[in-house]
């Protein structure tokens, strides 16, 4: 399996060591967890990160990243129908917050498939890089990323 992220160019380097996680909360977990947040394609990464984004950051500089995730990898999913209301709202609920910081703590897999709550029937996926089998997941080098400029209206 292939998954894609996109990071700000400066932040190439550690985009795959969950550092982001460990300053900032997000929809699968709570500040101070390191967990990556990836994309089943790069059209969903790039809108996933898009949201996030204001005019301002038209200039900032991005690279896109695959990773190779072995087949034979544990990997949990999470279906959106297990989910309770509001799990794609924002901000996002404890809910949701809760199950992915479990998650990283349990160290039940190394990836979890979970909805987008961006593209729904889309999905992204949670890399724990403190799993053991973490170190298994082939990181490919970064590559330049530009949003299409008709997009920051």
């Amino acid at each position: 399996m292939i998954v894609y992220r996109i990071c700000k160019a400066k932040y190439a380097q550690t985009a795959f060591s969950g550092a982001g996680g460990l300053e900032s909360p997000g929809r699968w977990h709570r500040k101070g967890r390191p967990i990556v947040y990836a994309s089943s394609t790069l059209s969903l990464a790039a809108l996933e990160y898009f949201v996030h984004l204001g005019r301002i950051d038209s200039k900032i500089a991005f690279v896109w990243i695959h990773a190779i995730i072995p087949d034979d990898l544990d990997k949990e999913v999470v279906k959106s129908e297990s989910l309770p209301a509001g799990w794609n709202s924002s901000p996002p609920i404890d809910a949701t917050m809760d199950l992915g910081a479990q998650w990283c703590v349990d160290l039940r897999s190394v990836v979890l498939r979970v909805p987008s709550a961006v593209v729904l029937r889309e999905f992204n996926y949670l890399l724990n890089p403190q799993h053991p089998d973490f170190k298994r997941i082939k990181i490919l080098p970064p590559q330049p990323f530009t949003f299409d400029p008709r997009m920051w209206k």
